[in-house]
């Protein structure tokens, strides 16, 4: 009866779709569904708080005038409360839900805000109490009988979330971590009780809850906790939400307790002492990084924790540049006269920049592999639609590659060191085979046989000079590219480019023929002769010569008459009037007509 519906069009249609008890209703449309699809499409996708806080007031409006259930009108506040008696309609405990979640995002935004206005987090508290107060009524409300016990069990969960998150907030780490468990239990039974389908919700905020959890278990005093909650943070790239400033800090005071009994760090031989709290923070959690890189899952969070790891280097390094630029006499003494050494801290800096630039070419060489398998699947990639890798793409990488290693041997305080600079030589030898390989392929696309076939023997003459001397270095070179693949790989496209070569000028020779060859004659010089020419289709077809070229053609006669210079001319003197008399008398005379 569309008669009793005051509301919008789209309100409408909705109301026709959900009008009916509870009990009827059939369970579609869940509290963490509801939530979960309302948070992603309007401004929780971006994090923009404020964006959902103002979509939740707006439908909070609109149910209100389609139940008619109005707070009093605009000149006075009539409170009412949601009952069990008027639940006819499951809309009206998505009127409290949305109360909730209104709440819930101006915490969160507060949150966003108390960095710069610490005084904004009384206001957050407060805001998040009111949301467990609207949770609380929205569980009392569903343990009626007209609600289905699905919808039981998620007020519950979603009760215990909020109430984790608001003790979360006041450091009350046991009751957070109870209410946590709590909601964790319910959504893992629920996840177990349907489909995988369903259970796909249940398990993201079973996975969004256990970084809490670890937390809370952590603060409580379960010191292995800390080690589950790292190894989170790196899988993941970094934690987001509620716990991700916490989860820093924290990490960051554990690593600086360690930092405090750090005061040295050995390389090559010489012993470094440490003063720079970054930096022995980053040097502390470097080991741990190089381990969750080398346990990286796939190719997307690997690239994911080398950005992160280059970031937390670079951060390093300014603050040992800061240490190095207070003044002119420090740089002076950067050398010892006693012994030639670089100073301490500039040895330092070119440790941190031996790790930067280490781990810059082993991202740039996982890259790298990456796309070599990708060059392998290539057909696969066409057929999908996609874009196909191409060996420029590879040749880029290892420019780059190359241009870190020649960093890497003008480091201060390594230009001596003879074992560095040969391990540098010969990691610089097997990435240009690679290159040079990876050009060749280049010009086999485009059927340069000579070309590529001089760029296989420059690989084949890196290979050998890498195994050649190789012998002492043999364990630096474990991490690199094996260089017998890459000379079994090199041997076998020889053979194939050959054999490209051969049938391609056999396929030129016989497609040359009398009717395709082309003399670079014009069109009207050769109107007698048929020829295949695919140029007359095309924007530069050539049909005459033009501009036309020059051709003698007879110049027109010239006259000269001799005869003039010997005709004698009869006398005019007689014909020819006398001048007129000058002078004053003569000019009146002209004036008046008169003549003499």
């Amino acid at each position: 009866n569309s008669s009793r519906f005051t509301g919008t069009q789209h309100d409408f249609l909705w109301y026709c779709k959900n009008h009916r008890p509870c009990e009827e209703a059939d369970g579609d449309n869940h509290i963490l569904q509801i939530v979960k699809e309302s948070q992603q499409q309007h401004g929780l996708r971006h994090g923009d708080f404020q964006r959902y806080r103002g979509y939740c007031s707006r439908r909070l409006r609109r149910l209100r005038k389609t139940l008619n259930f109005k707070m009093g009108n605009r000149h006075k506040f009539t409170g009412k409360k949601v009952t069990e008696e008027i639940l006819s309609d499951n809309r009206y405990l998505l009127l409290i839900l949305m109360d909730a979640e209104r709440a819930w995002s101006y915490a969160m935004q507060l949150k966003q805000e108390a960095n710069t206005e610490p005084r904004k987090r009384f206001h957050l508290l407060s805001r998040l109490r009111k949301a467990v107060k609207h949770a609380e009524e929205l569980e009392r409300l569903c343990e009626s009988n007209r609600v289905d016990a699905k919808t039981k069990l998620e007020a519950q969960a979603y009760m215990a979330y909020l109430t984790g998150m608001l003790r979360f907030e006041h450091q009350e780490w046991k009751a957070a971590m109870e209410a946590f468990n709590k909601c964790k239990t319910i959504y893992e039974k629920l996840a177990n009780a349907f489909t995988e389908e369903q259970a796909v919700l249940y398990n993201q905020r079973v996975e969004e809850i256990s970084p809490n959890i670890r937390y809370c278990a952590y603060n409580i005093g379960d010191q292995s906790a800390m080690n589950e909650l790292m190894q989170m943070r790196l899988r993941s790239g970094g934690t987001e939400g509620l716990l991700a400033e916490k989860l820093e800090a924290l990490i960051t005071q554990t690593r600086a307790k360690q930092a405090a009994t750090m005061s040295e760090v050995e390389w090559r031989g010489r012993t470094v002492p440490v003063k720079i709290d970054k930096v022995r923070i980053f040097l502390l959690g470097l080991a741990d990084n190089e381990a969750a890189i080398a346990q990286a899952e796939n190719e997307e969070t690997k690239e994911r924790l080398f950005e992160s790891l280059l970031s937390e280097c670079r951060d390093a390094i300014q603050a040992v540049r800061e240490e190095l630029k207070p003044d002119q006499k420090q740089r002076e003494h950067s050398l010892e006269n006693d012994s030639g050494k670089v100073s301490n801290i500039q040895y330092l800096h070119s440790y941190l920049t031996y790790i930067k630039l280490s781990t810059a070419i082993r991202r740039n060489e996982s890259m790298a592999k990456s796309l070599q398998k990708a060059l392998l699947q290539q057909q696969r990639s066409e057929e999908d639609g996609k874009r196909t890798p191409r060996p420029q793409d590879l040749i880029r990488l290892y420019d780059i590659i190359l241009q870190n290693l020649v960093e890497l041997t003008q480091l201060p305080g390594l230009e001596e060191d003879k074992n560095f600079q040969k391990e540098t030589g010969l990691k610089t030898l097997v990435y240009k085979a690679y290159r040079c390989f990876f050009i060749a392929q280049s010009y086999v696309l485009v059927k340069k046989w000579s070309e590529a076939l001089v760029l296989y023997e420059r690989v084949l003459k890196y290979a050998r000079e890498v195994r050649s001397g190789a012998g002492a270095y043999m364990n630096s070179l474990k991490e690199l590219p094996d260089v017998q693949d890459l000379i079994t790989q090199v041997n076998a496209e020889k053979y194939s480019l050959q054999a490209s070569a051969i049938l391609d000028a056999n396929d030129t020779h016989e497609t040359e023929s009398p009717s395709q060859v082309k003399d670079g004659k014009p069109l009207s010089e050769r109107f007698e002769t048929f020829c295949l020419d695919p140029s007359l289709v095309s924007k530069q077809v050539s049909l005459v010569h033009f501009p036309p070229g020059f051709q003698p053609i007879p110049c027109k006669p010239l006259f000269f008459d001799l005869a003039l210079n010997h005709v004698a001319f009869p006398p005019l003197e007689d014909k020819v009037e006398q001048k007129a008399k000058s002078g004053l008398t003569g000019y009146i005379k002209g004036i008046f007509g008169f003549k003499s």
